[in-house]
């Protein structure tokens, strides 16, 4: 099988159930915004693996992301007048974020300020990963408000934002790197 088809050379893609529909709707659009994150966390992996200092469990976690990421686009990309597939993810998905969330918190400082993307270039990395999540998460909102989107798909993203922010601050820990903080820019009023 090759891996063009042409199919799309109009501007327009099949969904699973064999539905066309244009590249630019809203739910392709979601789809991308998913693969995208996911394409993010795999060179956070690589850069994690490269550099050799990483939290344990760290790739464990991130690659059972990776595969729930998946299952989600297949979830948004099997929509059809039956009401589609649902993925496995649930509330114990969600659940398992929020564990994650709460052990790298305990791990961390207490936030006294903003944090700006940066530090270790891991860390960094997760910073995107978290600005192309929260994008995903926009769009699988607009696309809630048009038609059903299972409640667990938006709870799923959301902590998933959560936990790449506080991983991007345990991998600066891990490598003795400071946070990148906000410095409020000052203007003299006197």
């Amino acid at each position: 099988m090759k891996i063009y088809t042409r199919t799309g050379d109009a501007g327009e893609t099949s969904l699973l159930g064999g539905q066309r529909v244009r590249k630019d709707e809203l739910r392709i659009e979601v789809i991308g915004s998913i693969d995208e994150t996911n394409a993010v966390l795999g060179v956070v992996r690589v850069e994690l693996l490269r550099s050799g200092v990483a939290p344990e469990g760290i790739d464990a976690l991130l690659s059972t992301v990776q595969h729930a990421l998946f299952e989600m686009g297949a979830e948004l990309a099997s929509h059809s007048a039956d009401g589609g597939r649902a993925s496995g993810l649930n509330d114990a998905d969600v659940a398992g974020l929020e564990t994650a969330i709460d052990r790298c918190e305990t791990a961390v400082e207490p936030l006294t300020s903003f944090v700006l993307p940066g530090g270790a270039a891991a860390a960094a990395q997760l910073h995107v990963a978290r600005c192309v999540c929260r994008r995903a998460e926009r769009r699988l909102v607009e696309l809630a408000a048009l038609e059903p989107v299972r409640s667990e798909l938006g709870r799923y993203i959301n902590r998933l934002g959560d936990l790449l922010f506080v991983l991007a601050r345990l991998v600066n820990k891990q490598n003795r790197v400071l946070d990148v903080v906000w410095q409020q820019k000052r203007t003299e009023e006197n």
